[in-house]
């Protein structure tokens, strides 16, 4: 089995004839492709310099301006159609700690060839060289089941990620249970704006795959568009879950909220009932501690006793009031 002579591009030849698979260097896929053969052509284009120099060797399969694309661009899902190929743009995601990054990888799907360029080793497109080749062997009738290869395993990698995102939305909801520290709402907004980048990163896959599935195109057989538009309901799987995943965040941020406020309540009604007891006698308090010379009250034997009399009753007379009208 021959090797690639460059270390940054990998070709795979395939005969759907024969199921017979193979790797093949630069200097032979002309050759294959011209014996009828499929090959998919793999370019890191990490060494930016070195990756302009190696595709300036398949000149004719792509054109310029798209290389260009590949290499400066940021990752944003889309298609576009060419006369002698497709070009796909497809965004990956790869967790790094709580959040995930995007993982750019543009595809030139046409009658003999699928070209490759990406910057390191995307998850998803690592899934597809574990695979591809058994379902190669067992499956494959046309080319096109590499593009079925590829979004499915896009996809896997979209869920894969949600899923985290749901167990960082549960471990919110536990941690707005109980003794609550401050930091679980920093945390809260922060995930919700990562839901939110998921789906703005999914959006675009949706109205790509839909394309492709829908549109007749000599690069996508007719066999595989019906396994293309099965995956168009998954994705919008994605996106239901993750706006259902934002509207939990939401509801227990609300719900917590809702407690705090409660609570505060309850004891502002029993600063109130407290208050209430205390106004009249604050205002007997007041009056008896005026500094006028004349002032009857002062004079009588059990002056002290008619005042703690008239406090009882008057307490008294509140509690009741309050009881009845289910201040207390």
């Amino acid at each position: 089995m021959a090797e690639s002579l460059d270390p940054l591009c990998s070709i795979v030849e395939l005969d759907f004839k024969t199921k017979q698979h193979r790797k093949v260097t630069l200097d032979e896929f002309r050759g294959s492709m011209a014996d009828g053969k499929f090959v998919w052509i793999d370019v890191d284009i990490t060494q930016t310099d070195a990756a302009r120099r190696l595709l300036g060797k398949l000149e004719g399969l792509v054109a310029p301006e798209i290389v260009e694309d590949a290499v400066t661009r940021e990752p944003a899902t889309q298609i576009g159609r060419y006369d002698d190929y497709l070009h796909l743009v497809l965004s990956g995601c790869r967790l790094a700690g709580h959040k995930f990054d995007l993982e750019r990888v543009d595809v030139m799907m046409g009658e003999r060839y699928m070209l490759t360029l990406h910057r390191g080793q995307p998850v998803f497109l690592e899934a597809v060289r574990k695979s591809y080749i058994a379902d190669f062997v067992r499956f494959a009738q046309t080319p096109s089941f590499l593009l079925y290869e590829l979004w499915d395993h896009l996809i896997d990698n979209y869920l894969s990620i949600h899923k985290r995102f749901e167990e960082r939305v549960e471990e919110v909801q536990k941690r707005l249970i109980g003794d609550v520290d401050d930091r679980v709402f920093g945390e809260a907004s922060e995930l919700g704006s990562d839901l939110l980048h998921l789906r703005k990163v999914v959006l675009p896959a949706r109205a790509v795959l839909t394309d492709l599935s829908t549109r007749k195109s000599p690069f996508v057989g007719e066999g595989t568009q019906p396994y293309l538009a099965n995956m168009v309901g998954t994705i919008e799987r994605v996106l239901q879950d993750v706006l259902v995943d934002r509207d939990i965040l939401a509801g227990s941020l609300n719900n917590y909220m809702s407690l705090v406020a409660h609570k505060t309540n309850k004891v502002m009604s029993r600063l109130t009932v407290v208050s209430i007891i205390f106004l009249p006698l604050t205002f007997l308090c007041g009056v008896y501690g005026m500094n006028f010379d004349v002032i009857p009250e002062l004079k009588w034997a059990h002056g002290y006793g008619y005042f703690w009399g008239i406090t009882a009753v008057v307490v008294t007379g509140l509690l009741i009031l309050m009881r009845k009208y289910k201040l207390l």
